[in-house]
């Protein structure tokens, strides 16, 4: 096969990982990026002496990133991923073995985190989440005895889904109809389409076990009282290969997947905004012809993809007389994500500080509430709910010695809103400290800050290009899921294709990278790349 061009428009890690895999394809594949170093929203902010990751923070699945790393040129391996036999089945563990494989390190070291979260209650109860299954009803049975039975039935329909929806259609790309008909049966049957914190309420009785259960879709832009149940798949993602840190931090893997890129023969061009994707017409036909740059510049490539924002993939890159499907009214049309508030803050440790944990979700005393005023209303409360992030309890080394780097992230609503951030982001930044401070999460916390920072959604808006400032892209209900969620191959333009969050399957580090393989998929069979290219396997890689 001649080399043909590839330009990636966006260096997240949906974007590097289908980069690398183009790479792998044959391609001769830049990415750009606007940014002055690559991630995305996985950028990297550093302060004094403090490394905060600015994005995604938890790493399931460390077989997807195993399977990156261990890509040659020539050789893509597209098939349908080889999970390692130990890490399935109702019995299996998470254990040190299942984070970092033979490929991943070479290039950054993969570690467990254990406990997955600590839930914190608003009355000062708190669960750890587990994979441990002895664990896990020991901490059900502190809270809510009541609903044992019904964990073991949740249990069951989770692996149900998970099987399904999983193992055997995770990568399924649904790019017409007839692929989304062969599977709706299966999803009523399995009762995946209904919301899930309805699903969750079916087994649980008491309300904290239906937070505990029902939360996790937030972390991917998800309100869990309108994403399908499909999503209590998550539960068993989680359980089955358990939560992983980098070392050095999620941007650590990001420089990594740069390494992997470049040794492929791949690009990275940093500092390189695209204004505009270049399309020729033919008649009916339309056909990118590469990117321009704020600058000026044209790369000419012979296939583009876009990493970027869904919606401003459309409205701003690609002029509207070539979208007949992606009209800005459709366009327009997709319910958004929320948005975030983020605090990045680095404080002097002390002795007989809180039991804190790496990953800590501080619920506030509204939950059905609060969702419907952060993704309904779009309303900011007087109360909220928080994740708190502190990864010096793993790796020390993103802070000076003696001191905690820390981030909590709070949902609110997108830009839609029409909050002035302006106006009320320091006042909201110094309430958020204090009840981490007043409630004794860390206590004294003002007067052991040494560093302070935070975005708004006008940093998703401004800097990452979110359509609204949106946090996660398209929202994941059900009618904005599998072919009804932007489509990875571009209906209006020939050889232009999307991948990351706001395509399918959906948002999540896991879910980019299967993204990619999806997208990958369709540029291989669109560019007729031979089978032993696509579906080639390394040496040395069963």
């Amino acid at each position: 096969m001649d080399r043909k061009k590839a330009v990636v428009i966006g260096s997240g890690i949906g974007g590097l990982a289908c980069a690398i895999r183009l790479q792998s394809l044959g391609f001769d594949t830049t990415v750009v990026e606007k940014l002055d170093a690559p991630g995305g929203r996985a950028y990297v902010r550093r302060a004094q002496g403090f490394t905060f990751d600015m994005g995604p923070t938890v790493l399931t699945v460390p077989h997807f990133i195993e399977e990156l790393f261990a890509l040659e040129r020539d050789h893509a391996r597209l098939g349908e991923p080889d999970f390692p036999e130990h890490t399935l089945g109702d019995g299996a563990r998470v254990t040190e073995g299942t984070s970092g494989g033979p490929a991943t390190s070479r290039y950054v070291e993969l570690v467990p985190v254990t406990p997955f979260y600590r839930i914190y209650f608003d009355d000062g109860t708190h669960f750890d989440y587990d994979a441990d299954p002895d664990k896990l009803r020991a901490e059900i049975e502190k809270i809510a005895p009541e609903d044992l039975d019904g964990y073991e039935r949740f249990h069951r329909a989770a692996k149900a889904i998970f099987d399904r929806g999983f193992l055997e259609l995770g990568y399924t790309y649904f790019g017409n109809v007839r692929s989304m008909l062969g599977v709706t049966a299966d999803l009523f049957r399995l009762d995946a389409v209904r919301p899930l914190f309805s699903f969750v309420k079916k087994y649980f009785t008491s309300d904290k076990m239906r937070q505990v259960f029902s939360f996790e879709p937030l972390l991917v832009g998800g309100n869990p009282q309108k994403v399908p149940a499909i999503y209590a798949m998550i539960h068993f993602v989680e359980r089955t290969w358990g939560i992983h840190f980098a070392m050095g931090g999620t941007g650590a893997l990001v420089q990594a997947f740069v390494q992997k890129l470049e040794e492929l023969g791949g690009t990275l061009r940093l500092d390189s905004e695209v204004e505009r994707i270049d399309v020729v017409r033919d008649g009916r036909r339309r056909r990118t012809t590469g990117v321009t740059l704020a600058g000026g510049e044209h790369i000419e490539a012979d296939l583009v993809v876009s990493n970027g924002d869904y919606a401003h993939t459309y409205l701003h890159l690609v002029d509207k007389e070539h979208r007949r499907i992606n009209r800005d009214a459709l366009v327009k049309l997709r319910k958004q994500s929320m948005s975030l508030f983020v605090i990045y803050f680095g404080y002097e440790k002390r002795e007989g500080d809180p039991d804190l944990q790496h990953h800590n979700i501080i619920l506030g005393p509204r939950y059905e509430e609060l969702l419907t005023d952060i993704f309904d209303r779009k309303v900011l409360a007087d109360d909220f709910s928080q994740y708190l992030h502190v990864p010096t309890l793993t790796d020390p080394s993103l802070a000076p010695e003696g001191h905690h780097a820390a981030y909590t992230l709070i949902p609110v609503p997108n830009n839609q809103s029409g909050l002035d951030w302006d106006a009320l982001g320091d006042g909201f930044a110094d309430k958020v400290l204090g009840f981490l401070d007043e409630r004794g999460y860390i206590p004294d916390l003002k007067e052991r800050i040494v560093y302070q920072s935070y975005v708004t959604p006008d940093y998703f808006e401004g800097t990452l290009n979110s359509y609204a400032g949106n946090g996660f892209g398209v929202e994941p209900v059900l009618i904005q899921s599998a072919f009804f969620r932007p489509h990875n191959r571009s209906e209006d333009v020939e050889n232009l294709y999307l991948v990351g969050q706001g395509t399918q399957p959906g948002g999540g580090t896991p879910s980019v990278m299967m993204s990619a393989k999806m997208t990958a998929r369709e540029v291989a069979r669109d560019f007729d790349v031979p089978a032993e290219i696509a579906n080639g396997v390394p040496a040395g890689v069963a």
